[in-house]
């Protein structure tokens, strides 16, 4: 396979505010220019879109391609499971969602400590296991956001997984709290291949301050910004995927051009990206990727991740009428940063670890 992935957690929509809103004929078009490039490995979850992605999926790919022209990877939400039944319904469900007989990649979704023991409980794995025996999941892994002492004990408890899945770009590779060279190196000790999720940081690493944009261009005149977080990811021993969440025909163009023609970063790349790494970290107030599992049972419905985006290019860029005026957008549609009751439902969900009521506040203060 090539090394590219198509994650479809971010694709187009027809209504900003409503993620099940995919825009179709546009996601066709991308999978078929994906395809005709020899790039056939597609990433979904049961949770994906507000659980529309796998819907996607049929339609966009499964009943248009032949099933052996293609892997696909979803994902089991442990989030969410409660007793063994689960298991078996959701399964299920997801094979006829996506209108497959089999998957080539299953995981156990999102590990953390929390997650781990609701699938320990439940036998997650047990059940990923009898589902290989029965030929309905090829290879089985999981998709991991926690310490690296976390992800030792899951992989000495279960040495029968076959890949491991890490956020992993340049920006992290350090971060105390994501830890991803640690977790890395957890994996490279235990020969667990890794597919690299979260390369561009949710779009962070495609738009960075001038300063470090200069750095590159200087260098790569022709290359994108996003070009060098993709190559800094594939580069890396023992990486076998890199996913990318494409929300447009042209960040799909882009990150095809790179990875059909794949160069790993030379000594003098690296050696800019150190600098491009401390430029970015500096200027970046929250480091909040999009995924939007904050989202998902906010009693107050918060736009949480777009917030964040605002917030962060306000402490970039400085006081701008247009972001004023996009938060406002927003606000009406979802309420105020500032109507935040403090629940603590997002902080529990969140794979970065970020202390999110404290970011409310402080988007609350420029914004309302």
């Amino acid at each position: 396979m090539k090394k590219l992935g198509f994650g479809l957690m971010r694709m187009p929509l027809l209504n900003e505010d409503d993620q099940t809103s995919v825009d179709i004929p546009t996601v066709c078009k991308m999978v078929d220019s994906f395809m005709e490039q020899g790039f056939t490995y597609f990433d979904t979850a049961y949770l994906y879109h507000e659980s529309a992605s796998e819907r996607v999926v049929k339609e966009a790919l499964v009943d248009r391609y032949p099933r052996e022209s293609f892997q696909l990877a979803t994902k089991m939400p442990t989030m969410i499971l409660k007793e063994k039944e689960d298991l078996e319904r959701i399964f299920k469900d997801q094979l006829a969602k996506c209108g497959v007989e089999y998957f080539d990649y299953y995981l156990m979704h999102c590990l953390n400590e929390e997650n781990y023991a609701a699938t320990q409980k439940v036998d997650g794995f047990g059940f990923g296991l009898q589902m290989k025996k029965e030929g309905k999941v090829r290879t089985l892994g999981f998709s991991f956001h926690d310490t690296p002492e976390l992800l030792e004990k899951i992989l000495n408890d279960h040495p029968e997984v076959e890949f491991v899945q890490l956020q992993i770009n340049y920006l992290d590779w350090e971060d105390e709290s994501v830890q991803a060279r640690a977790c890395y190196e957890i994996c490279m000790a235990h020969n667990k291949p890794v597919i690299v999720m979260e390369p561009v940081k949710g779009g962070t690493l495609a738009r960075v301050p001038a300063e470090a944009e200069k750095l590159m261009k200087d260098y790569a005149p022709d290359s994108s910004v996003a070009s060098w977080a993709l190559r800094y990811a594939a580069g890396l021993p023992s990486v076998m995927m890199v996913l990318s969440g494409m929300s447009n025909e042209e960040q799909l163009a882009d990150n095809t051009a790179v990875m059909n023609d794949f160069k790993p970063l030379n000594e003098e790349e690296r050696a800019i990206i150190a600098k491009v790494t401390k430029i970015v970290y500096d200027s970046i107030a929250v480091r909040c990727t999009g995924c939007q599992y904050c989202v998902e049972g906010c009693p107050e419905k918060l736009a949480i991740p777009e917030y964040f985006k605002l917030y962060n290019l306000h402490c970039q860029y400085g006081e701008d009428s247009e972001l004023k005026a996009r938060y406002a957008k927003q606000s009406k549609d979802h309420g105020r940063a500032s109507d935040c009751i403090a629940c603590g439902q997002c902080e529990e969900k969140c794979p970065q670890h970020l202390p999110i009521i404290d970011f409310l506040e402080k988007t609350a203060e420029v914004f309302d």
